[in-house]
């Protein structure tokens, strides 16, 4: 990975006349959690942080881009914590972009070559892959900030409304991409946690201390799992539709699918094939209020060199968040259900799990680019899995932060 990033950074130097701009996030924040031990500490608590009092800063991030006198440009995004869990600094994205000019007939072409997230989430649309509704994501987009990151290239044709006297926009992609071989590991081991935190693209990410990796079903898994590594040399694909009504709001479907062949490990790293169907939906309802609302169902699948089912799952989650702005103000409220589904049938390995969550935001703007922010979390689990290490199988958890967030 670090050699395909070089790679992309050497291509971005041209003697072309071009516009830099650098934007960030410092996101200082102060939290209280009721639960257990995290998720991202190798506990099974589905917040962020661990139970008790956190002062921290949950986000440093750092986005530069590069503009040239021509259709291309480049991004390079890093993101940094001192969080007392894994504190870090590293990159998170880094791409080569290309944007054409409209043709007569209002088609023109887009394209991204590079590290990227998959072009899903409709939350997280400001530096830094952050979001400016709700400090911790969304279930969906959590899992997208702590296992996917790919190596690729997407297209895209879209079809501008504005030349044929039509407030509608249509658009169609479609991405190939490496490194995402190990996808659904931490979301069959954990499961679907809330959170606001991306794993750097040089990160592992620590599994529970779950009894099937002491001499179990697991022994030959190593006991962090590596995100975005390569395994089987195989291309995944993505593709996604999206339709743009201006001034209204916009539609999009997808399908995602890392083609992994499932028979390969390799230094305790086993492949997973996880497929999935994504939609959602963003809208403008009256009094300004903005709807946005995600699902995303799919299944994960991981064998032993001998094609023997390890882990099979299925998975959903479903999410609906109403904000509002106005003057310096903003509330936003999400409800949000998820699930995963065991299917297979290894004894010491359950992942079943069902829950529902509610977050509440306000957000004051101090200054133009300076705001402060109060949430509060809430998040009902059932995970039988958790009495394997002396913890409730049903279990409430809440959280509350307070925090300041510097743009600039």
């Amino acid at each position: 990975m670090k050699k395909w990033i070089w790679i992309l950074l050497i291509c971005s130097n041209t003697t072309l006349a071009a516009e830099h701009s650098v934007s960030a996030i410092i996101d200082t924040r102060l939290s209280h959690t009721q639960g257990i031990d995290s998720y991202a500490n190798g506990g099974l608590g589905k917040f962020r942080f661990d139970e008790g009092n956190q002062l921290s800063l949950a986000q440093a991030g750092l986005t530069y881009k590069v503009d040239w006198e021509n259709p291309l440009s480049a991004q390079v995004t890093a993101n940094g914590y001192i969080d007392g869990t894994r504190d870090g600094i590293g990159l998170t994205e880094a791409f080569i972009k290309y944007r054409g000019l409209p043709l007569d007939n209002g088609l023109r072409l887009h394209a991204k070559l590079g590290l990227m997230y998959p072009s899903i989430s409709l939350e997280n649309i400001a530096t830094a892959w952050s979001s400016p509704y709700t400090l911790s994501y969304s279930a969906i987009n959590s899992w997208l900030g702590e296992e996917f990151r790919h190596l690729g290239a997407e297209l895209t044709l879209e079809r501008l409304g504005k030349f044929h006297s039509s407030k509608h926009d249509f658009s169609v992609s479609a991405a190939i991409f490496q490194n995402n071989d190990t996808v659904g590991a931490m979301l069959a081991w954990h499961g679907w946690t809330i959170s606001s935190r991306q794993t750097l693209s040089h990160e592992t990410l620590p599994l529970s201390n779950m009894p099937s990796l002491d001499g179990g079903s697991l022994d030959e898994q190593a006991r962090d799992s590596a995100p975005f590594i390569e395994l089987d040399n195989r291309f995944g694909y993505h593709v996604h539709a999206k339709w743009k009504i201006k001034g209204k709001g916009d539609f999009f479907f997808g399908y995602y699918d890392n083609n992994a062949d499932t028979t390969i490990v390799k230094n305790g790293q086993y492949t997973w094939l996880t497929q999935f169907y994504h939609a959602g939906m963003r809208f403008r309802l009256p009094y300004k209020i903005e709807l946005i609302s995600q699902f995303i169902n799919g299944d994960t699948l991981m064998q032993s060199p001998q094609a023997i089912d390890v882990v099979n799952n299925e998975y959903q989650s479903a999410f609906l968040l109403l904000s509002r702005r106005w003057d310096k103000h903003r509330i936003t409220m999400r409800v949000e259900h998820f699930d995963v589904t065991d299917n297979d049938l290894t004894p010491d390995d359950d992942n079943n799990e069902k829950g529902q969550a509610l977050t509440a935001s306000y957000q004051y703007r101090l200054l133009k680019n300076w705001f402060i922010q109060a949430e509060y979390n809430y998040l009902d689990s059932t995970r039988p899995a958790r009495i394997e290490q002396n913890l409730p199988s049903t279990l409430t958890e809440q959280q509350y932060q307070l925090a300041t967030r510097w743009y600039f």
